[in-house]
This record gives structure tokens, sequence and C-alpha cells, in this order.
């Protein structure tokens, strides 16, 4: 330990639990970050990331009825673009959630009273009201946060519940305007100036462009794409690879061995690269000079962060959380917003005739939510010991009024 840091004394430690749940990956990434940025700073905090589904759903019944997971159903779908219908399935999914409410706040009790914990912040959709409802009546006083790991709500019921006597930490203007449309003051609204990333995207990276393009076998001065679907990558990388023949590209397929086979089998005009897992992400990116990908609000977050322009799609197999994702790239000069992944070229060619204005937009975007989360999150535990207009104007007005 250096010399001019003081150890924290355990005795002083504040208990933060942060929720998150394994679907799409996002939301675990943003705690886990999070996480690293509080243990950097040496806040004298202990944090806790709690995976929803083994409160609710601690014995495992789902998996041993099913053969799997719940969030893994839900990513499988994602890698083979089986999303239509999504909409109406977050119905489904929002309606159960509601006739199971009163179960999932016993429940949700029962956990907070065996952990005490002085502040719980949410990453996870949904269960919004269940998890506000469940900590304010087991543990009083206790602020409850809510942390939107999307650009915007997906209104009713997805991120922003109304009536509730709690925080939001959100990552546009967006957001911030559905808070309040829902009732909420300017005390319970909270900007950042962006998406939850990784901590190492602000870290210094020395990179010879030029070399590490030669060394993947791509050519040093050539326009070149980062494809990316996420961790498993998707089928429709198969796709994008045969209409870009004439484009270089470094494929990221993550997990998916046997789509990166199929990449490397197909023949091509342009030199490519395909690279299967790595926990080297951003050196890939830097590499790049724009994205091409689905409109999750990490990727998208991390590429604009990077500096790369975007090539994505909005259609009826968008997420719906998602989509508003489409609009912001358009609304901030992003890039090109295709209709389909399977006619992608139109919209890389238009993009590469304005990939320098492209760039210029992306760079003038910082991002630093990350560090600015605890910051926030800080303030919030210090309110919370003062009285102070915290509820949304139906709390605070008389009946009557």
């Amino acid at each position: 330990m250096p010399a001019n840091i003081e150890p924290v004394n355990q005795a002083t430690m504040t208990t933060l639990d942060l929720l998150y749940f394994n679907a799409g990956g996002g939301h675990r990434a943003a705690a886990l970050a999070l996480e690293a940025v509080i243990r950097e700073q040496r806040r004298p905090w202990e944090v806790r990331c709690i995976n929803l589904v083994d409160v609710l759903d601690p014995q495992g019944l789902f998996k041993r009825v099913t053969g799997i997971p719940p969030e893994d159903l839900y990513n499988k779908r994602l890698a083979k673009g089986w999303t239509l219908g999504f909409t109406q399935e977050l119905k489904v999914l929002q309606s159960a959630i509601r006739l199971a409410h009163t179960s999932l706040v016993q429940r949700l009790q029962q956990h907070w009273l065996r952990t005490e914990p002085d502040m719980v912040v949410s990453l996870v959709p949904n269960f919004n009201r269940a998890l506000y409802e469940s900590v304010a009546g087991a543990l009083p006083g206790v602020p409850y946060v809510t942390v939107l790991t999307d650009l915007a709500d997906h209104p009713p019921n997805f991120w922003i519940e109304p009536d509730q006597a709690q925080h939001f930490i959100c990552g546009s203007a967006k957001a911030a305007a559905q808070a309040r449309e829902l009732g909420y003051g300017e005390a319970q609204i909270h900007r950042s100036s962006g998406m939850i990333i990784r901590p190492d995207f602000y870290e210094p990276l020395a990179l010879d462009r030029a070399s590490e393009r030669a060394r993947l076998g791509l050519e040093p001065d050539r326009p070149t794409g980062i494809v990316m679907f996420g961790g498993q990558g998707s089928t429709a990388m198969l796709s994008i690879a045969r209409q870009l023949g004439d484009v270089q590209l470094i494929l990221m397929c993550g997990h998916n061995r046997a789509l990166a086979a199929k990449l490397r089998a197909l023949k091509s005009g342009a030199p490519r690269a395909v690279v299967e897992f790595t926990p080297q992400v951003r050196r890939y990116m830097m590499l790049g000079d724009f994205f091409i990908g689905k409109p999750g609000p990490g990727s998208l977050s991390e590429a604009v962060h990077q500096g790369l322009p975007i090539v994505t799609v909005r259609n009826a197999w968008t997420m719906p959380q998602e989509r508003y994702n489409t609009d912001w790239v358009r609304e901030m000069g992003l890039g090109i917003v295709g209709r389909s992944m399977r006619k992608i070229r139109p919209s890389v060619m238009a993009l590469l005739e304005r990939l320098d204005e492209f760039k210029a937009n992306a760079q003038r975007i910082e991002n630093r939510a990350v560090f600015e989360v605890p910051e926030i999150l800080e303030r919030i535990l210090a309110a919370s010991a003062q009285p102070g207009p915290w509820a949304p104007a139906s709390h605070v007005h008389s009946p009557t009024a």
C-alpha cells in the first residue's frame, strides 16, 4: 500500500448493493465497472454486486425445470437474432411481474432484512417497483437509486416507475425529461454524461495502429470497420462480411468459435481479421475507423468513446428499449442508421463518404459517467441523512391539492 494512502477503517464502511442480472450483459458490466472505480477511488464503501436472479430464485428452480438459466435463454436468442416479437413478450413479462408483485416484495424484504445495505442501487429494468417497495418497507430511510443503463426509458414500467420516493441517474437529456414527465423533481433526477463503460477505456494506451494492423494482416492505411455483436457474436456477421467483401474489417466473434470458423472460410477481396474472445476489446476498437453493430447502449457508447462513427439498423427486430439509441445516433450526427443488416452495404458506403464528419462529431462527445456516478451516489448518501424534497409531487402535495 502506498505510504500516502490511509487504510480504510472497516467499522466506518458504508454498504452499497449494486443489483444486476446477466440478460444482455450490459447490466452486469455496468455494475462491475462501478465497483472497480469505487475500489480505485478508495471510498469507505463496501460494494456488493448482486445478481437479482440469485435473490429471487436462490434454489435455481427455473434452471432445474427448463435446463437453462433464464438469462442464458435470453442471451441465446440475442445471438441467433430471434428478437422479433420482443415488444409483445415484454408486455407479458411485465404482466407476470405485476401478478407476482406481493411475493416478490416479500422475498426481497427478507433479503434486505438479512443483509442490511446502506444504499440499494438498481441497474436492472422491469423490477424497480418491487425493488423500491421492498427496500422502503424493510429498511425505511435507506436510499434507493435506479441507474438507467439505457439511453432512455421504454415506458411504461420499464425503468422509471411513477410515484416512488427514489433517485434516478440518467445518461441522456431524454431520460431525464422522461423522469420529469412522471412527476419527479430535480432533487431526484441526476444527470451523467453518458452510459457507464469500463474504466479501462479511459486508461492511457499507446498503440502503433499501422504496425498492429499489419500484424493482423490488414493494410495499415485502409479504412477499417469493427464488426461487433456482443460476447456471443451474431449470425448477422456472415451477411455483413459477404456484402462488404471490398471493405477491410475486424470481425469480433466473442465466444462463438463456430461463427469465427465460418467467417474465416469466406472469400474476400479486402483483408480482414477474425477475432475470437478477447479481453482487449478496446485495443481492437482503436484499430478501427468505424463501428458496425446492433444499437446496444454499451457497444455504441464504447465505440463513440473511441471516436468511431456508427453503422447500425432499426427495424421490427430491434429490441424495443434500444430503438431510441438509433434516434440518438441520428440526433448527434454519429453515423448512419439503416433498415437491415442484410442490406447494410449502402449504409456503410454512405458513412465512408462522410467519415471525417462523423468522426469529428464522435470526438466531441465526452462521456465520464463511470466516474460521475460514484460522486452522485455520495451526494445522495449525504442528503439521505437530511430532510429534503425527495418525493415526487404526488408525495409532496396534500391529497386535495
